[in-house]
């Protein structure tokens, strides 16, 4: 196992990225959605169509709260459901017109965001950023699945 304080300065980093990150606001990223929302509208308009279980499974969320979560995108114009040609008994979601756009805004908060911090950092540092966020979120990743494995055995 890693040394304490290394492991502590990890998750000290991890708060303070949480919160300048603007994920303790009841709202991010320029919009009026929490957190759930902007990376449902995210990963729609990244992978395309999705049905609400595959939403599941990369927000990591409950059925119900995604289900709520969608349901309120719907109203708000941002998603539409449409069959699922493959599967009758399934809908799939994806983007609006309006959802395109906020999608549009998302990358631009995003990018700005993320620009301004590496500004401030040389362009070996910005690499040395990029490895460095790419290595742990895999290994977050991978520590999640090995936990959900033992789980389920």
């Amino acid at each position: 196992m890693a040394e304490l304080a290394l492991i502590d300065d990890i998750r000290a980093a991890s708060r303070l990225m949480v919160r300048e990150l603007g994920f303790m606001d009841a709202s991010v990223a320029a919009t009026n959605y929490p957190p759930s929302a902007v990376h449902t509208i995210l990963e729609i308009g990244i992978r395309g169509p999705l049905a609400s279980g595959e939403l599941c499974d990369f927000l990591h969320l409950e059925k119900s709260s995604v289900s709520r979560m969608v349901r309120k995108l719907i109203d708000c114009g941002e998603l539409r459901e449409t069959p699922d040609e493959a599967d009758a008994r399934s809908k799939l979601l994806s983007l609006t017109a309006k959802g395109r756009r906020t999608l549009a805004a998302l990358h631009d908060f995003g990018r700005q965001q993320v620009a301004g911090a590496l500004e401030a950092l040389t362009h070996a540092e910005q690499r040395t950023v990029r490895e460095g966020m790419m290595l742990y979120a895999r290994a977050l990743r991978q520590s999640r699945v090995e936990d959900e494995a033992r789980t389920a055995a």
